[in-house]
């Protein structure tokens, strides 16, 4: 007997020796000689979706449980979690690498096995190839990488709450590959080419900068200058209508550039125009209130001070009343700071609204804001669970101003938000040159738990491979005292919120360190944007840039 699939058809109980996963696209499996697997209905295809989304990395059963359910699990919810691993197992067969692993499962799959592993490859191989002055590999590599796509990311489940970050996520990288395609595309000469694709692509994202950029160029070196120039002047309308800033430097530059007839405009010319809008990537400061602007103010001036990166600060007013006593106060601010610094404040109706468009507007890799009242609560503030939702850059909360202690503390437990918050920890100790202290429990011999040595030290390695900044671990009590007072002496402790917030709030921890702890807490949220120490270029990193793929002894996830 025979069976059919997407793709083919496939023999009863035929399995494939290797197997290939997909997800950029309608999720599939597809064996030997292209034919695809046949998944079984939506909790199955959502079970190994979960699973690939955390490939080598082991997810608990109850995170399973609570995303298959959208938070509202049943109570056979566990029962129907080992029910949907069995029979995904069968589906995969002896290929199958789906672990049982403590509190868990894993799916272990090579780097190739993942289509978005092969994009990220190409991706990496085309920057260099860029970067090496190898434009025309850069345009094919980059198009290889593309191809990969084989429509909407997750496309058949793309209603599920949980696939909704990683969806978000893959089209960022699907964008960023674009522009490095586009990027090696002018170079070789295919300006009169790409104009229309560009064109699109600036109607779609009006804001998204390097698309508008690398129109201007396209049109300038079309013959095309008053185009280029009307380019410049549709977004820089939009801008100071919108928010009350002008464009970045980088494009003021390019206007100033094409106005001039600049010979770094032409083909020939020795240097890149769109040189300095990667490096132009902004940390945006957000703020409610003038006396709520101190707190994530002094980290995001730390940050900007060693990393050259741009700082936007722009205080949000409640009505016109307000406004006036904004606008004076970022000018006080942007006076007072020692590193340079756009500022601006309007009012606004939809808070959400306006830091997404300004985190996309800007380039935004951080967003940097007050903590607002009741963080403390049992669920996340409204104004702030949708900032989470919709910012496409990571999100730290900050309850108060950096102080003198002794190092940056990580609580670590190996989440996607507590990755987050190691990779903005690391990159605020190497520019502060404080000691980066990661946070784990001690064993739990009652309940069988081990402690988080191996944890810490799989991500204390990470760190050290990407950014040469050496850790301390710390072992703490399993138990909310316990954690506070483990970090009762930190200069500031980044931690990252509950993997379950929109259900469960900041987390039971996190509230108690908001409560209760001495030092200064900054929370921190996974936007879809590669971190704070994604290499200069590297746009296209769907997983962090700490790759856990390497981090094969993770035996616990965070909860």
């Amino acid at each position: 007997m025979f069976r059919a699939t997407t793709t083919g058809w496939l023999p009863d109980g035929y399995r494939a020796a290797v197997l290939e996963f997909r997800i950029l696209g309608p999720l599939e499996v597809v064996g030997e000689h292209g034919l695809a697997l046949r998944l079984g209905g939506p909790k199955q295809r959502a079970t190994l979706a979960i699973l690939l989304l955390n490939a080598n990395s082991v997810v608990s059963v109850e995170r399973l449980a609570d995303d298959l359910y959208s938070g509202a699990a049943p109570v056979t919810a566990v029962t129907q979690v080992q029910r949907q691993v069995s029979e995904l197992r069968k589906v995969l067969g002896s290929a199958s690498m789906i672990e049982t692993r403590p509190p868990g499962y894993v799916i272990r799959v090579a780097p190739d096995q993942l289509d978005v592993g092969r994009f990220e490859r190409l991706t990496q191989e085309a920057s260099r190839a860029a970067a090496h002055g190898d434009s025309a590999r850069a345009a094919t590599l980059f198009r290889d990488a593309l191809r990969l796509r084989r429509g909407p990311p997750l496309a058949d489940l793309t209603y599920a709450p949980f696939a909704q970050p990683s969806i978000e996520r893959l089209d960022e990288i699907h964008l960023s590959a674009l522009e490095g395609r586009v990027d090696a595309d002018l170079a070789v000469g295919r300006h009169a080419e790409v104009v229309g694709e560009l064109e699109q692509l600036v109607a779609e994202h009006p804001l998204r900068e390097r698309f508008r950029a690398q129109l201007m160029v396209a049109l300038y070196r079309s013959g095309r200058q008053a185009e280029a120039l009307a380019a410049y002047r549709s977004v820089r309308a939009a801008l100071v209508e919108q928010f009350g800033i002008e464009p970045t430097a980088a494009l003021r530059d390019l206007e100033r550039a094409i106005l001039t007839h600049a010979p770094s405009l032409e083909l020939s010319g020795n240097e890149d125009p769109l040189a300095h809008l990667l490096a132009g990537r902004a940390l945006l400061v957000i703020a409610t209130d003038d006396d709520r602007l101190e707190a994530p103010l002094a980290v995001a001036e730390r940050l900007a001070h060693a990393s050259e990166r741009e700082l936007i600060v722009v205080r949000l007013a409640e009505d016109e009343d307000d406004l006036v006593r904004a606008t004076a106060g970022v000018k006080r601010v942007r006076a007072s700071l020692p590193v340079p610094a756009r500022t601006a404040a309007f009012t606004s109706a939809d808070r959400a609204a306006d830091v997404h468009r300004l985190a996309t507007a800007y380039d935004a890799e951080l967003v940097l804001m007050d903590a607002p009242p009741g963080l403390a609560g049992a669920g996340v503030p409204k104004d702030l669970a949708a900032t989470f939702e919709r910012s496409p850059a990571d999100v730290a909360v900050a309850t108060g101003v950096v102080q003198t202690g002794d190092g940056i503390f990580v609580p670590f437990g190996g989440g996607e938000h507590d990755w987050a918050a190691l990779e903005l920890a690391s990159w605020l100790s190497l520019a502060t040159r404080e000691s980066l202290v990661l946070v784990g429990t001690s064993a739990d011999p009652r309940g069988g738990r081990r402690d988080a040595s191996r944890l810490l030290a799989d991500a204390s390695l990470a760190v050290q491979r990407v950014v040469g900044v050496e850790t301390e671990s710390v072992l703490a009590e399993p138990s909310e005292e316990g954690l506070i007072a483990a970090v009762g002496t930190a200069t500031i402790v980044v931690v990252g919120i509950s993997e379950r917030w929109r259900r469960l709030g900041i987390g039971e921890s996190r509230r108690a360190l908001v409560r209760a702890s001495r030092s200064p807490i900054l929370l921190v949220h996974r936007g879809p944007r590669p971190g704070g120490f994604a290499p200069r270029g590297s746009r296209t990193r769907f997983t962090w840039t700490v790759d856990r793929s390497y981090l094969q002894g993770v035996s616990t996830a965070a909860t």
